[in-house]
């Protein structure tokens, strides 16, 4: 899309936080509370990490980022976690999310990582079918929200993915 660009930013950016704050909302209007799953600044910093935010027009517009885990899956012998993936709404469907995404397999990827994985709820409808769509696939429940029977983690390996252009 014409006038996107993804930049790397640390995790307290402002414009990140300005994205975060969208999201929590958007948690809270979904599940009566925002994410409460601890994220520290220093998890996306390189190299155990790496956070990105999307700029449509110079306007913050997606962010997401990851962080190494230490998650055991049978499959992935250095997984990463996704965290903080969000589109704003006024943007939604015009291919930044899969763009954003793309770049945070590519980042992840070239960092090492050989799965990446996430966890989701329920009530995100949306999310876990773009997820799906892109190839994501349904995995043990891991992490903070293991246990709360809404929870969905997916995954997908990093091996095969192809290196996008941004």
């Amino acid at each position: 899309m014409p006038g996107f660009r993804l930049q790397t930013v640390p995790y307290h950016h402002p414009d990140a936080a300005a994205l975060t704050a969208m999201a929590q909302q958007f948690y809270t209007d979904i599940y009566g509370s925002p994410d409460t799953a601890p994220v520290a600044d220093t998890e996306f910093a390189a190299p155990l990490g790496h956070f990105m935010v999307g700029y449509l027009d110079e306007e913050p517009v997606t962010m997401g980022g990851w962080r190494f885990s230490d998650v055991e899956l049978a499959r992935a012998t250095r997984p990463a976690e996704l965290k903080r993936m969000f589109v704003r709404a006024d943007v939604r469907r015009l291919g930044l999310a899969i763009r954003t995404l793309q770049a945070l397999e590519d980042s992840a990827r070239t960092a090492g990582a050989d799965w990446l994985i996430l966890e989701a709820g329920l009530p995100q409808v949306a999310a876990l079918a773009f997820y799906r769509a892109a190839g994501y696939v349904d995995i043990p429940k891991f992490g903070y929200y293991a246990g709360y029977p809404n929870s969905v983690s997916l995954g997908r390996s990093l091996a095969h993915v192809r290196k996008t252009s941004r």
